[in-house]
C-alpha cells in the first residue's frame, strides 16, 4: 500500500512504485475511473490501447487471418481497392 498527501491545491505526488507500475513518465496523463465506491487510477494511454484491443477482439478469426502474411495480404488488397476509387 502506498500513501500520498493532498496539497492545499488538491495535488498529490504519485509514489514512485505506482508511477513505475503504471509506466507514467513526465507529461503522462492519468484517468480516474469509478467502480462502485472505489476509484481506479490508470495510465490513459494504456487504457486507450486496452479499448482498441478489446474492439478488435475476434476480428482476426472473423477475417480468417492466421499469420502476418495474411495481414500483409489484406492490407495490400485494401490499399489497391482504395487506390482504384
Amino acid at each position: 500500500m502506498e500513501l500520498a498527501k493532498v496539497t492545499t491545491k488538491g495535488q498529490i505526488t504519485i509514489p514512485k512504485a505506482i508511477r513505475e507500475k503504471l509506466e507514467l513518465k513526465e507529461g503522462s496523463k492519468i484517468i480516474f475511473l469509478q467502480k462502485g465506491e472505489d476509484i481506479i487510477i490508470k495510465n490513459s494511454s494504456m487504457l486507450a490501447l486496452e479499448n482498441i484491443q478489446n474492439a478488435f477482439e475476434g476480428e482476426a478469426q472473423r477475417l480468417d487471418l492466421k499469420n502476418e502474411e495474411d495481414v500483409v495480404k489484406l492490407i495490400k488488397e485494401f490499399r489497391k481497392e482504395r487506390k482504384n476509387k
